[in-house]
């Protein structure tokens, strides 16, 4: 079966493709493509002409991989298919099934004749000690599940029917997920149950594996209330209150690692809130989002889309997939959904709203934490009108269109 492009990711890879001196580590939730993603780096390799003798591709959970376990077992495979002479491209799959891979990659990228890309499990891969064994000598490609304006050029090239309306097809993409594989099944119930699977696995192998979790119950207790309150202003001393309220006994520093286990897993990410007066980030509360928002909708029988945090965590992914820093800002004692950075150290501001179109104060409520702004940075109010509003300069864009076009803040 061809492969759909995840053109916004590779097109941030091309320019290491012969980058020999740094390791590529491509990272991301389960199930989200990153595998996909290499297997469409050889594709374009090959494109190019490089002769499949010098692509070697591991991918280390298939069956004829499952004795591989030890560093020597891995350098001694590596070597059996790297070629001495000229140059060589290395694809790496779950490469945390074997202890001490570090020291072997590092050795064949001193070497100078091999470029290196490399998945695994995100606990493993982002923690430290992948950071303290190649500091400096790798570079992290972060993959997000679909956003919605490749879920809709996905369900196009494989030919699945996608709603003329917009607002229906985001509908849909809201309740069935962003997972690629889901895409492809057809019944709603069957995608969540994809889903569950899923997280299923990621609490098997991502988190219990590598996270000593004592009380099975009080972790599924502070999953399920993050993942029910994602978008929501949320601190350590209020989940552990809520908690107690609930019967549920924990101490902080339990509390914290395991939101930090649901972070490793990229299950939720922590977004910072960003103090525009004194320009530092804000200790203490937070915000968190669904990598997929079918995390949501799987783990809970109330179909029902509470639209607010909805579109944001639809917005902060979008942002995230083109390259952008995400905070939310505080104003005095306004918040403002987000703050967008590139990298070019350009700033953004983002409200996000179902509508404004329903009432003065509604719109009121969008627009004022924009107009206390007095740099001249681009503001947008982004919703799912059609009919736009003109105010102060603001720019006032419909969500859906704004991502199929591929416009960035």
């Amino acid at each position: 079966m061809d492969i759909f492009k995840r053109e916004k990711y590779l097109k941030r890879i091309r320019g290491f493709y012969d980058s020999n001196d740094l390791i590529k580590v491509i990272t991301g939730v389960r199930r989200c493509g990153k595998s996909t993603l290499m297997q469409m780096i050889v594709q374009e390799l090959k494109e190019q002409g490089v002769p499949e003798e010098r692509i070697v591709y591991l991918n280390l959970d298939k069956r004829e991989y499952r004795n591989i376990k030890t560093a020597d077992q891995m350098e001694k495979l590596i070597d059996s298919g790297i070629k001495a002479d000229g140059q060589n491209y290395l694809f790496i799959d779950e490469i945390q099934n074997v202890d001490g891979f570090e020291e072997v990659l590092n050795g064949f990228r001193e070497d100078g004749n091999c470029s290196i890309f490399i998945t695994g499990s995100n606990s493993y891969l982002l923690s430290g000690e992948l950071a303290t064994k190649l500091t400096g000598r790798y570079i992290e490609f972060e993959m997000y599940t679909l956003t919605f304006d490749e879920y809709e050029q996905m369900k196009e090239f494989y030919h699945v029917p996608v709603n003329s309306n917009s607002l229906i097809e985001l509908q849909s993409f809201i309740l069935e997920g962003g997972f690629p594989r889901t895409v492809l099944i057809e019944n709603l119930q069957d995608k969540r149950s994809y889903t569950e699977s899923v997280v299923q696995e990621i609490f098997e192998k991502d988190i219990r594996h590598r996270v000593k979790i004592k009380n099975k119950e009080s972790f599924e207790s502070i999953r399920q209330y993050i993942i029910n309150n994602f978008g929501a202003t949320t601190s350590i001393s209020n989940l552990k209150r809520d908690l107690e309220k609930n019967g549920q006994k924990i101490t902080r520093l339990t509390l914290s690692k395991y939101i930090q286990a649901l972070v490793d897993a990229k299950v939720i990410y922590e977004c910072d809130r960003f103090d525009m007066k004194s320009r530092k980030s804000l200790a203490g509360e937070k915000k968190y989002y669904l990598s997929d928002l079918s995390f949501y909708f799987a783990l809970n029988t109330d179909n029902r889309i509470n639209f607010g945090p909805v579109l944001e965590n639809i917005v902060y992914f979008y942002a995230k997939s083109m390259g952008l820093k995400v905070s939310v800002g505080r104003i005095g004692k306004l918040e403002c959904d987000f703050i967008m950075r590139n990298a070019s150290m350009d700033y953004a501001y983002v409200q996000v709203a179902y509508t404004i179109a329903l009432s003065r104060e509604t719109e009121d409520r969008e627009y004022r934490p924009l107009e206390m702004i007095r740099d001249n940075y681009p503001k947008y109010v982004v919703t799912t009108d059609y009919l736009l509003q003109k105010r102060n300069g603001i720019l006032h864009v419909n969500l859906m269109d704004f991502m199929k076009d591929g416009k960035i803040f």
